[in-house]
């Protein structure tokens, strides 16, 4: 069983820009421990600072009361008995202690000869022991010792190895290492010292952590570093979901962690950390489980031909089937399942025709879409019954913006005029106010989105996208236009076309 240390709360807070706030601090710890099952949480840096402070404590006493005190970690220097003071009272157990895992850092950070730091580490040991707390050890700049100065990380090792410490913790500080040289590293440490428990710490720089933490638990290593969507310094740590799935997977290792959790907990450290999770993440990305080309859901459909072991469903989600040109009639029949509807094979080509000319407009298309676009397709009673006619809006400093609106309904014409908050607001309003007139019932707008399509420039198309309720049905239309406020008119004429076809 392989152990798993999640840092997101000490290195991932080092994200330039991340600060958790204490409720949401605690409210991570809970995540990982209760819910992921994750073995260890190292949750601050010690004398950062009196609100650190206070929510460490917070942490601790909520860890305390639950039976988890002992899997808290908080990182400590070798400053005598200031670290460890300050990690005693606000009652956690365990000390990460960062000592030098480099002669370059033990010389030119620290100004020391070997010797003094390993007789200053061996005495905040003696306090730790003194005062109940477990240490283990960061040997800090490790990667680097290995290369330049091994014979200092043997004499470090040598030296402490009988002590009272419970893990050696191995960090690839500055991200340089490789999976070839990083199972050596780690081979000729567990080579070298069988008994003790190793860790490994990666860093993401060339974008290797994971394949280095693959590389070093395969040589032997017990314990791995993670964060949660691989928050970290610079370019980050190795993500606890990609680490996870390759352990399972690749090396057929077993952890703790509940996997059908980790899609949850990471949005949820998204949101209280302000960075976006990339679409095309692994595991966790929106994009990752949605097939877009229209042979793949064609061999889904036949005995999974493109399923590997990463499964949706292992994660709490599900396998999607993108609309767009790269569709083809299989996508279109997936999501169709999905809505229960059924179509013949030349209405499905004209749909899936529609579809792809949609997306080489960079239009959205989604399920919610599809059946609008196959009434709208297939004529089925759907002749357009509502036009726009004209419309005009001013907008006037000093003045309320006001729209003119000339529309037909089943071939009658009516027009009205009315001002608003704005210029889509009057123009709603002046719709509105022909519905009236006809004592037609009219949908409630439940939200409203505009961005521009993925891959587009600041001139770009604007997608507008409405969500209605209309007699308790809760449906979307979208437009896609150069000016905002028209495509969200064609998101409503398209909303009063579905409306009227009910």
């Amino acid at each position: 069983m392989i152990e798993i240390m999640d840092t997101t709360l000490r290195d991932g807070e080092q994200t330039s820009g991340v600060s958790f706030a204490a409720t949401e601090k605690l409210s991570v710890v809970r995540l990982l421990i209760e819910d992921l099952h994750v073995d260890r949480v190292e949750i601050a840096s010690a004398r950062v600072s009196a609100g650190e402070y206070k929510t460490v404590k917070k942490v601790a006493q909520w860890a305390l009361k639950n039976g988890h005190i002992d899997k808290l970690e908080v990182l400590g220097f070798i400053d005598g008995s200031l670290s460890l003071d300050w990690i005693k009272e606000t009652g956690c157990k365990v000390v990460n202690l960062l000592c030098k895992g480099s002669l370059k850092h033990c010389k030119e950070q620290l100004r020391k000869t070997k010797e003094a730091h390993l007789e200053d580490i061996k005495g905040v040991l003696h306090l730790a022991n003194t005062m109940d707390i477990c240490v283990n050890i960061y040997l800090e700049d490790w990667s680097n010792g290995m290369i330049n100065s091994p014979e200092y990380v043997f004499f470090m090792v040598d030296n402490l190895k009988d002590e009272n410490i419970k893990r050696f913790m191995l960090p690839d500080t500055l991200g340089i290492l490789n999976p070839i040289n990083t199972g050596e590293y780690c081979k000729i440490m567990i080579d070298r010292y069988p008994n003790l428990h190793f860790d490994f710490h990666a860093h993401n720089d060339y974008d290797l952590a994971v394949a280095n933490v693959f590389a070093a638990v395969s040589v032997g290593v017990k314990g791995v570093h993670t964060t949660v969507n691989g928050l970290g310094e610079r370019a980050g740590n190795a993500p606890l979901t990609s680490v996870v799935a390759t352990l399972k997977d690749q090396l057929k290792r077993e952890t703790h962690i509940v996997e059908e959790h980790l899609n949850r907990v990471s949005r949820v450290v998204a949101s209280y950390s302000g960075i976006r999770i990339p679409n095309n993440m692994p595991i966790i990305g929106d994009s990752v489980f949605t097939q877009c080309a229209g042979i793949h859901a064609d061999g889904d459909n036949k005995n999974n031909l493109y399923y590997n072991e990463l499964l949706p469903e292992r994660f709490g989600r599900l396998r999607e089937y993108a609309l767009g040109k790269m569709s083809g009639k299989a996508n279109i029949r997936k999501n169709l399942e999905a809505l229960g509807i059924e179509l013949e094979e030349g209405d499905m080509k004209r749909v899936t025709d529609r579809i792809i000319e949609l997306g080489d407009k960079k239009e959205i298309v989604t399920q919610d879409d599809l059946p609008y676009i196959i009434s709208d397709v297939l004529d089925y009673d759907n002749t357009e019954r509502v036009k726009i006619i004209d419309y005009s809006m001013s907008l006037t400093q000093g003045l309320r913006p006001c729209a003119t609106v000339k529309l037909e309904i089943d071939g009658n014409v009516y027009e009205q005029t009315s001002p608003g908050d704005g210029q889509y607001h009057a123009f709603s309003k002046a719709l509105w106010k022909i519905y009236t007139q006809l004592e037609k019932p009219k949908p409630s707008l439940r939200d409203y989105c505009v961005m521009i399509p993925s891959g587009g420039r600041t001139d770009a198309l604007v997608q507008t996208v409405i969500e209605w309720n209309f007699k308790d049905k809760n449906f979307k239309t979208s437009g896609l236009d150069v000016d905002q406020t028209k495509a969200a008119i064609i998101a409503t004429v398209k909303m009063l076309n579905w409306i009227e076809n009910m």
